[in-house]
């Protein structure tokens, strides 16, 4: 694939590629390498999907053609699955919810931005979708009978039965088809993005952009209202939510005449479906791929649901969808999955072999020098010892700048671990590099591994890699 992106690349623009970085995907099962040169810098996306591709080309040239902001398309080779992609940087909504959450930067500057995204979405719901072309649309033309009933078998399936709830299928099955009907007797002839959350709103040059969105289909206004307002991970608080509400139906009275209370109670009937869909995701891939984030997103769902069963009175009868929600909210079970510990990856490596991979998925972490310590092994009686021998420990803690060394490390460790469990991380990464990996790397991985070895909400996992050779 590296070399069809290069020479695909050159084709389009004239010029070698100079450095080529995989970037992560998220949940996707897409595939993203950003390329540099000189002249441009862009995305390539590699997808065995080629539905998929063809339904996000064309929809990228519709909602383009419309005045919505999405990345441009370069060019495309779809019989390798392959197409370039604008690089609308590193940000997201979600990036800067987490910042807001650190103090990192003001509520004001995210409430900014959370109102510019409000103000495009019934642009790109009722005005780029205005006559839009369905023929290319993957996997359903609608959102549908058919649509709604994938959803939530997905969540019967993949979240209710792999999470332990105990259920009536009967009883569940006519509370289903009961919502069901009431979701398609609103007006369901707008463009439904499908996956309007967070992680999929680009922030560039301080306005919102827009990605992922090839599963779009028609639908009805209030499912991607739902979307991004209870995105769980997001977690953004009832008031702020009802401001954003009240905003929306201003905006989209702009271009049609919107009965505020009708649309209210369809609202809220949408997002009980949305959770539910966002459920059995979070299950499927949770449970049943185990990538231990997607878990992670269950209790935030679960705070949205008991808000809603006990503040939202829905226009629609299924009492029985609400006694498996009020057992859901109420499960100890799934509220203590995100408790789960942290799972602290602590390596010694050698510089001469490069950096070391961090196999989480998550990137990131600390990268610690030890090459500025004075280095025991440059005298012959420590060259066959490694940095777990006595001798060997008793050279360095002779040392004051491998102390200093040390704590300072430890500082900043501690404060991430800190942070990482407070907001629900699975992994963290700390490495020590020396010249060649067996003394002063090792030493200080060991102390690290000692001195955090009685913190009950972590699981060390130390490795040697040099000396596991």
């Amino acid at each position: 694939m590296i070399s069809k992106i290069k020479y695909l690349f050159q084709k389009t623009f004239g010029c070698e590629i100079e450095w080529i970085e995989k970037i992560s995907a998220h949940g996707s099962q897409r595939e993203y390498f950003r390329l540099y040169s000189q002249k441009i810098t862009c995305l390539a996306a590699t997808n065995e999907d080629k539905l998929e591709n063809i339904a996000f080309l064309d929809y990228s040239n519709q909602l383009s053609e419309k005045g919505i902001r999405i990345p441009k398309i370069y060019c495309q080779d779809l019989d390798n699955n392959l197409y370039f992609i604008e690089d609308l940087g590193n940000t997201t909504l979600y990036d800067l919810i987490e910042l807001e959450k650190k103090g990192e930067i003001s509520f004001q500057e995210l409430r900014n931005l959370y109102h510019k995204v409000i103000e495009e979405l019934p642009k790109i719901q009722i005005l780029a979708g205005k006559d839009f072309d369905y023929s290319n649309a993957y996997p359903r033309k609608a959102f549908d009978k058919q649509s709604i009933a994938w959803d939530l078998n997905y969540f019967k399936y993949y979240f209710l039965k792999l999470s332990g709830i105990a259920y009536n299928e009967q009883e569940l099955e006519t509370d289903f088809q009961t919502l069901t009907n009431y979701l398609l007797s609103t007006n369901c002839n707008y463009f439904l993005f499908r996956d309007f959350q967070s992680r999929n709103i680009m922030i560039f040059n301080n306005e919102p952009a827009f990605i992922d969105y090839q599963g779009g289909r028609k639908g009805a206004l209030e499912y991607d209202l739902a979307s991004l307002l209870f995105d769980a991970k997001a977690d953004l608080k009832p008031e702020f939510r009802e401001e954003l509400l009240e905003l929306y139906i201003k905006e989209a009275n702009k271009y049609i005449e919107l009965d505020e209370n009708k649309f209210r109670n369809y609202f809220y009937a949408y997002v009980y479906i949305r959770i539910m869909q966002a459920m059995g995701a979070y299950g499927f891939r949770g449970y049943f791929e185990r990538k231990e984030h997607f878990l992670k997103s269950i209790p935030f769902a679960l705070n949205n649901l008991k808000y809603l069963e006990e503040n939202i009175n829905l226009d629609v009868n299924i009492p029985y969808l609400h006694k498996i929600f009020n057992e859901m909210t109420n499960s100890e079970k799934l509220q203590n999955i995100a408790k789960q510990k942290l799972k602290l990856t602590i390596n010694s490596f050698s510089y001469k072999r490069g950096y070391p991979q961090d196999l989480s998925g998550n990137g990131g972490g600390f990268v610690f020098d030890c090459r500025a310590i004075h280095n025991p092994g440059r005298y012959e009686e420590y060259k066959s010892l490694n940095g777990r021998d006595k001798l060997v420990i008793e050279f360095l803690e002779k040392e004051n700048d491998a102390q200093l060394f040390f704590e300072n490390s430890l500082e900043m460790v501690s404060q991430s671990i800190k942070t990482y469990l407070d907001r629900n991380f699975t992994n963290l990464s700390v490495s020590f590099g020396c010249t060649g990996g067996q003394h002063r790397s090792v030493f200080f991985a060991e102390k690290l591994a000692k001195a955090l070895s009685q913190n009950p909400d972590i699981d060390i996992v130390l490795k040697h890699l040099e000396q596991n050779k």
